[in-house]
């Protein structure tokens, strides 16, 4: 599973990279997002295109980043954007297939377009939005949540609506975020990684938690081991898994659930 750390701190970032994260996401994405999320407690960040060529020179990991959603601006930010050295773009609350089509067109073949699928309007599009030549999909919890109008953060994974759109996806598919072994809240972090290998996911997100969780801890120890647990589930038994299973689903819905039947 690849690892992309949300930073513009250049030492950071290339010592996240250099110890095993396969790239950096610079956050360009801020128009509408103060009042969408006004109360919500999220990260809303202020990267700059300055930010991103310091980026781009400080690693040579896969750099990513995520413009503002469509517009009459996304063709300025498109073309700033690759000039300033991006791999891939992140197109955030998609709605409609027209929006991303119209940044293919302005892509045009120059860099990656991922987007990220935090509406629920994606979220019933999933396979029309997945038939593009799309660099990966990503399902935003937080603002899905928002457009839901929901309280409860990970309940996506647990209705089934993120494993609806995971059917659909064939390229790079990707959801939540991940921090230290032992760390995470409300839900711990292994009950999430645990979820993230169920469903396949090719990569997810290192973002605040992470970030504080790896105060006065060194990358190039930190971040394989949280690379060798991933790997781990990976090879865990079914039975494992299942109780794995359970138990985010106990966390996520405040009540236990049935333990999995096991074979005679």
């Amino acid at each position: 599973m690849e690892l992309f750390l949300f930073t513009v701190d250049p030492r950071w970032g290339s010592a996240v990279v250099d110890a095993g994260a396969a790239g950096i996401v610079v956050d360009w994405e801020r128009r509408g997002k103060e009042r969408r999320q006004l109360g919500e407690g999220t990260q809303i960040n202020a990267d700059t295109a300055e930010d991103l060529t310091r980026m781009r020179a400080a690693t040579d990991g896969r750099l990513l980043c995520r413009i503002n959603g469509s517009g009459p601006w996304t063709g300025a930010e498109v073309d700033e954007a690759i000039a300033r050295g991006a791999d891939e773009l992140l197109l955030p609350m998609v709605r409609t297939t027209d929006e991303v089509d119209r940044t293919l067109d302005l892509v045009a073949g120059r860099c990656g377009l991922g987007i990220l699928i935090e509406t629920q309007d994606a979220v019933e599009r999933a396979a029309v939005l997945a038939s593009r030549p799309l660099s990966r999909i990503y399902v935003g919890l937080n603002d899905l949540r928002i457009d839901r109008g929901s309280d409860e953060l990970f309940r996506p994974l647990v209705d089934g609506s993120v494993d609806a759109v995971r059917a659909e996806v064939a390229q790079p598919f990707g959801v939540g975020g991940l921090t230290l072994p032992g760390g995470g809240s409300p839900v711990p972090s292994d009950l999430l990684a645990a979820e993230l290998v169920r469903l396949g996911a090719d990569f997810t997100f290192l973002r605040r938690s992470f970030t504080a969780d790896m105060a006065g801890r060194d990358p190039a120890t930190e971040v394989p081991r949280l690379l060798q647990s991933l790997a781990s589930l990976r090879r865990a038994e079914p039975i494992g898994a299942a109780g794995r299973r359970d138990r985010f689903v106990a966390a996520v819905t405040g009540r236990e659930r049935l333990p999995a039947a096991l074979p005679a």
